[in-house]
């Protein structure tokens, strides 16, 4: 079994993007790493030599930065990365997206089980979602509880919109669980430098149209945010130890505004009828 890794980036400096810790997060488990660098500001192609590993395999692409809607360059280059991929299985991770070493055996062991099953197109990984501090997660619904990031090769899986989920033959791809989680730290940054990155973010959506409304930007207390009580994946532990600025949860109700009471009652449905009404999602679950 041929397992290939894949990932694009531009600007991880620029935008402080943990993208060696993610690369480095699931080395072991693959054959190769295919690596899409983008055109950048900074020394982003450099940052990725520089871990030096000859599974890696990187290529050079260009970022029409005049491409200004939906996110769609996203998918767009994501597809030119999953195109080069050998495996049997390609394992995709996002420029902020670490896997947790304690999860390895059980993913493997998921990808061995499925490989020769041609109704699975892919796996499934539970989300943390961390906001604000390496120490804060982000649990209300209008953060994504799953989504896939290992999918078959041969079933011809495509990277769609802003390059959160994927599609076969434009439909949702059938998947089974990983048993892993992603670790999410896509929020975690000192506050100026996670205004420039959703500077540059949003400009993918909106140009530079809201380019001014991240000049001062701060973390913001909600409802659903809660203190991480696990632990870190090994590689990033060097990053949570030199987390040198405070994130504080307090608030008061007096304080919410109205998602934070309609996440509240959307909890509160939710444990009442044992599900999550409306939730979106970009695959269909097989039935065990």
């Amino acid at each position: 079994m041929l397992v290939s890794g894949f990932t694009v980036i531009r600007n991880a400096e620029l935008m402080g993007y943990p993208i060696v810790p993610s690369i480095r997060s699931i080395l072991s488990m693959v054959d190769e790493f295919v690596v899409g660098v983008g055109q950048s500001d900074d020394k982003t192609r450099k940052i990725i030599e520089s871990i030096g590993d000859p599974k890696i395999k990187i290529f050079d692409s260009h970022w029409d930065t005049s491409k200004t809607t939906g996110g769609l360059i996203l998918s767009e280059k994501t597809n030119e990365a999953l195109d080069r991929c050998q495996g049997d299985w390609c394992f995709y991770l996002q420029a902020d997206e670490v896997v947790h070493e304690q999860d390895f055996v059980t993913i493997y062991r998921a990808m061995e089980k499925y490989r020769g099953d041609d109704s699975v197109d892919g796996l499934l990984f539970n989300y943390i979602h961390f906001y604000g501090s390496y120490g804060v997660v982000a649990t209300a619904r209008n953060w994504y509880r799953n989504e896939v990031r290992i999918v078959k090769r041969k079933n011809g899986a495509r990277s769609v919109g802003d390059a959160q989920g994927f599609r076969v033959a434009d439909r949702k791809p059938y998947v089974r669980p990983s048993g892993g989680a992603v670790y999410h730290y896509g929020w975690v940054k000192p506050p100026k430098a996670m205004g420039e990155k959703n500077k540059h973010m949003f400009r993918w959506w909106h140009g530079n149209k809201y380019d001014d409304a991240f000049k001062d930007f701060a973390y913001k207390t909600s409802y659903g945010l809660r203190y991480f009580k696990g632990t870190h994946p090994r590689v990033m532990q060097e990053l949570v130890a030199a987390q040198d600025w405070k994130f504080d949860l307090k608030k008061g109700i007096s304080d919410w505004e109205m998602k934070d009471v309609k996440n509240l009652m959307s909890d509160i449905a939710e444990k009442v009828l044992r599900r999550r009404l409306g939730e979106h999602k970009n695959y269909i679950l097989l039935k065990q």
